[in-house]
């Protein structure tokens, strides 16, 4: 395996996951993207960051994205190089949108462009690859395939399929300037739930892919016992909004691990003007059907 190119510009979308009740099982992606260039150079490796988490990113090889680009190239058996990468960065870090797969899936892709073979880096080995990063695939196979999906582990490796979304679903994210991390939030999770929640979850869960498809039973749907109320200490403005949101109607949960949340409808312009007032950003996001994709390259 050889490098057949040096340079490539790629997109990735910002993803949720969960949906309420499909806890580290539905993901979906949105038009909110990052954008990264890269270059194979004799040197070492640079990295560039604008936007979002420009005051953490890590340069040089510790760049999540780096380490990605490094084990697909080892992966595919092709030449490591020096890395320059420019990261212009929209999807916000550790508020539950899905930036540490955005990071590492956009860089398995572009392992998978610069290489003579890029087959041997197909979508599902993608996946696989983001799902050892991750633990689990329901941010990584959004973004790598786009449009809702459904995903699951057998026998130690990650499956998925796409599931149909209403066109007038129309998602709003609510993003507070506060950061979580995912690990904080699932410390918060127990070993058990009781029954009478698992089977509610189970009940919801099931709804939700009608719901998805139909826009319909969203309100039913979108409820869950399983991690929700657990995590409820960790985050209280947000499940504050949650309740704010679904006292009016209007079907909220938590966006991944959060904080951000996930509203499903209209947020009306009393309630829009008092989050702006205190920090948050009120951003409609488009589902989009378009996974991790190249946009620029010298390819031959």
């Amino acid at each position: 395996m050889r490098l057949i190119t040096d340079r490539v510009t790629l997109t990735v979308p910002a993803t949720t996951a969960n949906l309420g009740p499909g806890f580290d099982t539905f993901g979906m992606a949105f038009e909110l993207r990052d954008r990264v260039a890269v270059r194979a150079v004799a040197g070492k490796s640079q990295v560039t960051v604008h936007g979002e988490g420009v005051e953490t990113a890590s340069a040089g090889e510790d760049h999540l994205v780096v380490k990605a680009i490094r084990v697909g190239l080892e992966y595919c058996g092709a030449p490591q190089a020096g890395l320059e990468l420019v990261c212009h960065n929209a999807i916000p870090h550790s508020r539950g949108l899905g930036s540490s797969a955005s990071a590492v899936v956009v860089g398995l892709a572009a392992a998978r462009a610069l290489v003579s073979d890029p087959e041997v880096l197909d979508d599902y080995t993608l996946l696989r690859l983001a799902t050892e990063f991750e633990g689990h695939p329901d941010n990584a196979a959004p973004a790598v395939y786009g449009g809702a999906r459904l995903a699951w582990m057998s026998d130690g490796l990650p499956q998925s399929v796409p599931l149909e979304v209403v066109p007038s679903l129309h998602p709003v994210a609510l993003i507070p300037e506060t950061h979580a991390l995912t690990s904080t939030a699932r410390a918060a999770l127990p070993q058990s739930v009781p029954y009478r929640d698992a089977v509610f979850n189970l009940q919801r869960a099931a709804l939700l892919v009608e719901a998805l498809r139909t826009g319909e039973h969203l309100m039913t749907a979108t409820d869950d016992r399983l991690h929700q109320p657990y995590r409820r200490e960790v985050m209280p403005e947000s499940f504050e909004l949650i309740d704010a949101l679904r006292a009016r109607g209007v079907p909220a949960a938590l966006s991944g691990a959060g904080p951000t949340v996930l509203a499903f409808g209209d947020v009306d312009d009393a309630l829009t003007a008092a989050l702006v007032k205190h920090g948050w950003r009120v951003l409609p996001l488009p589902v989009t059907q378009r996974g991790v994709a190249v946009v620029d390259s010298d390819r031959a």
